[in-house]
């Protein structure tokens, strides 16, 4: 049996978004009514998709504003991101695209493994301030895949961080072997 791939993806977002109760929905199973606000935490869980088995390690983070800078430990080793907001705040989705700009800043222009994630539909009908297209359209620019998601649904918990999984190895194939180099 081959070894577990490793997988080191950091969840980044405006704070109360809902990062932790994606996380340990995925993680435990179950969608926390109450929390303390995260400084920083660091989840584990096995998972297989396909044939292949991966050890996936979340890094579950303080809530950033358009003034926080991001650590080196948000771009040193990290496989992906899963970038999230809230459909409920048009403010957290501004700051979304402040966070994208500064991890490109910090890992530079090329492609990189993201899912950017609309949480909170279970409370969309009445007090939604971002649309789906909208969403839709900011991953497109970035080549970012897109979903909407509420932290109370462990199905699509579960979805985002498979497909954060399958886009880091979207990203690590494109650069197969049209690149390799050769010597003369």
């Amino acid at each position: 049996m081959p070894m577990p791939k490793f997988r080191k993806v950091v969840i980044l977002g405006y704070r109360s978004v809902g990062k932790s109760s994606l996380a340990l929905q995925f993680v435990k199973g179950h969608f926390a009514d109450d929390y303390d606000p995260t400084i920083e935490n660091t989840l584990n869980k096995s998972l297989m998709i396909g044939e292949d088995e991966f050890q996936l390690q979340l890094v579950d983070t303080a809530g950033q504003d358009e003034y926080s800078l991001l650590p080196h430990s948000f771009v040193l080793g990290i496989h992906g991101y899963v970038l999230v907001y809230s459909v409920t705040s048009f403010k957290s989705f501004v700051i979304a695209k402040i966070i994208h700009s500064k991890l490109q800043d910090r890992r530079g222009k090329g492609l990189m493994p993201i899912v950017l994630v609309g949480n909170k539909t279970d409370l969309a009908s009445q007090n939604r301030e971002v649309k789906v297209e909208d969403g839709k359209k900011l991953a497109d620019k970035w080549g970012a895949a897109f979903m909407e998601a509420s932290a109370k649904d462990g199905e699509k918990c579960h979805s985002i961080f498979t497909k954060i999984i399958e886009e880091i190895d979207r990203v690590e194939k494109s650069f197969g072997d049209e690149r390799k180099c050769a010597l003369m």
